[in-house]
């Protein structure tokens, strides 16, 4: 048994296909599948049940895959672990970030990362709150960057910033001639969220309990750019975080954005990593380009 059976053994269980587990372990399909046979009879128990157009892992297979996870995670962070003590801040660093963050974060501060740290190179994905945690769990993300808190268990948090909300409204509603609202001005309105899943639509909800408002039990918008054309529509009015406001989403045509007045409601982000990661210099240097580029921002 070693390192590579165990690979293609977890690609199998993931890809549930013989063909795009090879392909993703970069090996041809008869290959792959005589290395598990030869894993089964060294084993002496078998892990896949073949079926035409089917493949299922058999009920210990399903637990050996577990342990082989783990196992691979494992010896990748010693690999990991070698490279970086010798550059620490050079090669690949998987970055998770949340839908509501990444489109609008990520032109702020792209320049400044390749500046200040040009060994690193960035590998971005994008995925929910949950899903994320679950990827950084296992292993497949070094570090994400999401609003704060979440549960914490086996990781460790960093605040980068504080990133306001502000209110979208159709240009022709009653408040878009305001200089800035308030809270209390969301009484009785229709506000729009998005579905279910995303954290903003939490954060939303907690902004709105403050105040009766009402939410079309109908519509779950999937994107902030959804909610932009919906408000523009003139279907209702929502909150959108700060550098989403300033983005496109912010200039859309039938559009006002009316800052809230102090104290304004806000969200924090920060980044998310494992305690036992290889990799904490290197999300340590990116966290810190983070929280000045936006330092700088807020200050200018």
């Amino acid at each position: 048994m070693n390192l590579r059976d165990l690979r293609y053994l977890v690609a199998l269980a993931d890809e549930k296909h013989f063909g795009k587990a090879a392909e993703r372990c970069f090996v041809s399909q008869p290959t792959l599948s005589a290395q598990i046979r030869k894993l089964e009879e060294y084993l002496g128990v078998p892990l896949v049940e073949r079926q035409p157009k089917r493949v299922a892992l058999t009920e210990t297979g399903v637990r050996i895959v577990e342990r082989a996870r783990r196992l691979l995670q494992e010896a990748d962070a010693i690999v990991d672990l070698a490279k970086t003590d010798r550059d620490p801040l050079s090669g690949p660093l998987k970055v998770g970030l949340i839908p509501t963050v990444g489109p609008y974060l990520l032109p702020h501060v792209a320049t400044r990362l390749r500046r200040d740290l040009p060994r690193l190179k960035l590998m971005l994905y994008e995925h929910q709150t949950a899903p994320l945690l679950e990827k950084l769990r296992a292993g497949e993300l070094d570090v994400g960057i999401l609003a704060l808190p979440v549960p914490a268990d086996g990781l460790e948090t960093a605040e980068l910033y504080d990133e306001p909300f502000a209110l979208a409204v159709p240009a022709g509603h009653p408040l878009a001639e305001r200089e800035h609202v308030r809270i209390e001005d969301l009484r009785g309105e229709t506000v729009l969220l998005l579905e279910d899943g995303h954290c903003l639509r939490d954060q939303a909800l907690e902004v709105c309990s403050r105040v009766r408002v009402q939410e079309p039990q109908d519509y779950r918008a999937t994107s902030l750019e959804t909610l932009r054309q919906m408000v523009a529509a003139g279907h209702g009015i929502t909150l959108l975080p700060d550098l989403a406001a300033e983005s496109p989403v912010g200039a859309a045509r039938g559009l006002r954005i009316l800052p809230f007045g102090k104290p304004a409601p806000a969200r924090t982000i920060g980044a998310v990593w494992r305690k036992s990661t290889t990799r904490g210099a290197a999300i340590e240097a990116v966290a810190e380009v983070i929280r000045g580029q936006m330092h700088e921002e807020e200050q200018g």
